[in-house]
């Protein structure tokens, strides 16, 4: 499968949705909702672990290490074993669908670089960054409605993406291309364009306009994902004018950029010491309304989450909820 493969690399919020459906509407590539296979197996205590898991992981990691250390190929073997799953999984889904190539986008993918590289070394690696802050910001607004502190409690997205996809791009030991998601949605055809080269399929010019296409497959693992039918450049500031109107958000920000390394950001297509340069220009700057703004079930669900996790450890409700955990696990306990 290695040669077929197609991993899209970058953080969450950054348009790997968007260029998903680009390549999705080629004729050659076949894709499918943020699948998450690839993840669980790089924890299993060889690679990486677990902090907590039904079984002794702590045990089972050291005892998958010295399963792995006694094999005739040691580690080569663990990987042919860990391809082998993945083979059947992907080369399954691909030989239904008909087509040449795979392609596989999953954010968290961003987070276990080392270990997809070893297992898939063959495969072609498109790796799309975006402004940091610009992905931050995005973060906070659409899955906590703007709250940015209860966004970096949650996660420290530039914390953990930044420095791994920079030593992955720093590494180059695999295929690998490299986009600017601001360079995508400005200039999508030639970018495409590109892209394809790097893959070795013929240009479809088409994809860009994903909307046109009937696509197999409807959803692609983000409900936040843009309802536009082709790249778009309005979301390229939108950012500067949210942390401009905000000094609190724009505090956090310059937190959680603070320990980035300016290399890695440097790597990333960026300059640390320039990137707060738009939130400056934007200042006096009101956003814009999105006029597609829709009470929908995946709103509700995270309003109504979000509404009862808040003070869930001190509050009566947070007492009330985990009793009634407590029951639960009495009756489901076998």
């Amino acid at each position: 499968m290695q040669e077929n493969m197609i991993f899209v690399i970058g953080p969450p919020r950054s348009g790997s949705t968007m260029l998903q459906r680009m390549l999705g509407s080629h004729s050659q590539i076949y894709t499918h909702p943020e699948p998450h296979i690839v993840t669980p197996l790089a924890h299993l205590g060889y690679f990486d672990n677990v902090d907590k898991a039904p079984f002794d992981h702590i045990n089972a990691a050291v005892a998958v290490r010295e399963y792995v250390d006694d094999l005739p190929g040691q580690e080569e073997d663990y990987l042919d074993a860990c391809r082998a799953y993945l083979d059947v999984l992907y080369g399954r889904m691909l030989k239904k669908s008909g087509v040449k190539m795979m392609l596989d986008k999953t954010p968290a993918y961003g987070l276990v670089l080392p270990f997809l590289s070893a297992v898939y070394p063959e495969a072609k690696y498109i790796v799309l960054t975006r402004h940091p802050l610009a992905v931050l910001s995005s973060f906070a607004n659409s899955f906590f409605e703007g709250d940015m502190d209860a966004a970096v409690e949650f996660n420290d997205i530039l914390g953990r993406y930044v420095p791994a996809m920079a030593d992955f791009l720093r590494s180059d030991k695999v295929a690998f291309h490299q986009i600017r998601y601001e360079d995508l949605v400005r200039e999508p055809e030639a970018r495409m364009a590109e892209i394809f080269e790097f893959l070795g399929l013929p240009n479809e010019e088409g994809a860009v306009d994903y909307g046109k296409h009937n696509h197999v497959v409807k959803s692609y693992g983000d409900p936040k994902a843009s309802r536009e039918s082709r790249p778009t450049t309005k979301s390229v500031s939108a950012w500067a004018v949210d942390l401009a109107n905000d000094e609190h958000k724009l505090e956090i920000a310059r937190r959680m950029v603070e320990p980035l390394d300016p290399t890695d950001v440097e790597i990333w297509g960026y300059d640390k010491s320039t990137l707060f340069d738009k939130v400056a220009q934007a200042k006096g700057e009101k956003p814009k309304k999105d006029k597609k703004w829709k009470w929908n079930s995946y709103r509700m669900k995270r309003k109504m989450f979000m509404s009862l996790k808040k003070d869930i450890h001190s509050s009566a409700r947070g007492r009330l909820i985990k009793r009634v955990k407590y029951f639960c696990d009495v009756l489901l306990r076998e």
